[in-house]
């Protein structure tokens, strides 16, 4: 059934019978043996209803496919063919964001999946239409939810409390999530503590153990944590970014609990388990707009409304949010080196004949129709989609290379991700760069590190173009100018300066392909 949230269906209540008395004395051989089948009906019946009570209902999620913020402009503002792109579109490794998301929710156990966005929703509507999610066959039914009015996760949760598409607790990431963590063990203890506590905990955050400086560590999402050593309950949960000192408050040894962690080396993975109170506290707190803002009031009013916040730590699995280009090089790299396993790029598990490809030693990936020049090495971790020629003498390392591009001879490729269409020349060198669809490099350009290319640009020959140099045929206006597309401040690889290149520049052409 469609309506106005684009693919919603309403959700069937449940049907419960209860058995009545019927207030007559009933005589007879006949009547009393059809009374005694309905008292044995009806026992067993009421066993088959206390057990359905430890059933679970379907597990639902909500992902926001929003990101609120311009930290991939201008990359999503040059956008071929639609001109623009949403977040959770962006190719990481070949593969739209949003899938390895949805991919995530399913392996989890979620039967349905309610996609909210604002932002070239008809976009994300054609991506899931064309996606083995809309098959009958999938065990995840994906509903689209769009609304101009969203601006901010707040919204979003006020909106499906106003409208009621919630009936337990669910799971709430957002579209540019990528993990294999196996959250069963989580949802459980979620599920046992509100058993025990009466609803008491309202979400159960997902974070995973790394040390302070690994890559996937977004400065910006840095956090200290001091929480309950035996029942994970959160005390504290506050940002670390630009901290050098911190004060703990003393209320937090001074309470209840009887042993205390203080750790700072979680990350994030921006997962939550939410009960369904979650979406009723939006509602009642207006100035709640961020999962932060919702953390900070539970914690700070604890003692009033009574409600919990827990943590679930996982050690082994993999969970990241590309929050930023750094963030994005860094997901990429470790989808190549196959941290995401089972969730690698030969297993196909968007289903799509064009995300075919093979896998070799030292993490060598080629999709169909594939061809190498002579002399050209593959040295590690290294993706080349369908349908693209590399040239001759070439040297690519960690490097990932979309659909239908052309390489030159004797380039060389060093920590770049290439998107669709791409067209490089001969003689030419980039470094951690990302290269937009459609970008022509021509002959004899060294591109140095920390640049971007957006979507049609075409740069050369013989350039040089400076490290931490953006360029885009996108004139932003003034209340566009966003500095803070590289906001991680982690030392390395830090981007202290960000010279944007819009229009004409000497030595640099800029035009549509």
């Amino acid at each position: 059934m469609h309506s106005q949230y684009g693919m919603i269906c309403s959700a069937s209540a449940a049907v419960h019978h209860t058995w009545r008395a019927c207030g007559r004395t009933v005589s007879g051989e006949g009547h009393s043996a059809r009374v005694g089948n309905l008292h044995v009906m009806a026992s067993r019946l009421g066993k088959r209803a206390a057990a359905g009570e430890d059933e679970q209902p379907p597990l639902q999620a909500v992902l926001i496919a929003d990101s609120f913020n311009r930290r991939f402009f201008p990359i999503t503002k040059d956008r071929p063919r639609v001109n623009l792109l949403n977040r959770a579109l962006l190719p990481l490794a070949n593969v739209a964001l949003i899938d390895y998301t949805l991919e995530f929710l399913t392996a989890t156990g979620v039967k349905e999946t309610f996609v909210f966005c604002c932002w070239l929703a008809n976009e994300i509507k054609e991506h899931l239409r064309n996606s083995k999610w809309c098959r009958s066959t999938s065990p995840n039914v994906v509903r689209v939810v769009t609304s101009e009015l969203y601006r901010s996760l707040g919204d979003v949760l006020r909106d499906v409390d106003a409208k009621s598409l919630l009936r337990s607790d669910f799971i709430l990431v957002t579209g540019d999530v990528v993990s294999n963590i196996n959250i069963e063990a989580a949802l459980e203890a979620h599920r046992t503590r509100r058993k025990l506590e009466k609803n008491v905990s309202v979400m159960t955050m997902i974070l995973k153990e790394s040390s302070p400086r690994h890559r996937t560590r977004c400065q910006e999402d840095d956090v200290i944590i001091a929480m309950d050593s035996k029942t994970k309950r959160v005390l504290l949960f506050q940002k670390s970014q630009d901290l050098k000192r911190f004060h703990f408050p003393m209320s937090i040894f001074q309470s209840k609990t009887d042993e205390v962690e203080l750790r700072h080396d979680l990350l994030d993975c921006h997962i939550s388990i939410c009960s369904p109170q979650v979406a009723e506290l939006f509602t009642d707190n207006f100035d709640y707009q961020t999962r932060d803002d919702f953390v900070r009031g539970i914690l700070v009013n604890e003692e009033i409304l009574g409600n919990q916040i827990h943590l679930h730590v996982t050690q082994e699995e993999y969970g990241a949010r590309v929050s930023n280009l750094l963030m994005y090089e860094a997901v990429t790299l470790d989808i190549l080196c196959r941290w995401l396993y089972p969730l690698t790029p030969e297993t196909n598990f968007t289903d799509q004949e064009s995300q075919c490809c093979t896998h070799a030693r030292h993490n060598i990936y080629r999709g169909s129709e594939v061809s190498r020049g002579h002399g050209s090495t593959l040295r590690e971790n290294v993706l080349i989609g369908s349908n693209t020629t590399i040239g001759a003498n070439c040297n690519i390392s960690n490097t990932s290379i979309g659909r239908k591009c052309s390489i030159g001879d004797r380039v060389t490729l060093e920590n770049v991700y290439i998107w669709d269409g791409v067209h490089i020349e001969d003689d030419v060198t980039i470094k951690t760069s990302i290269i937009c669809d459609n970008v022509i490099v021509k002959k004899r350009v060294q591109i140095n590190a920390n640049c971007v290319l957006t979507s049609k640009v075409v740069v050369g020959p013989d350039l040089q173009i400076l490290e931490s140099t953006v360029i885009s045929l996108h004139h932003p206006d003034e209340d566009e100018e966003d500095e803070d597309e590289f906001s991680d401040d982690a030392e390395h690889g830090k981007l202290k300066e960000i010279s944007k290149v819009k229009g004409n520049k000497a030595a640099i052409e800029l035009r549509p392909a």
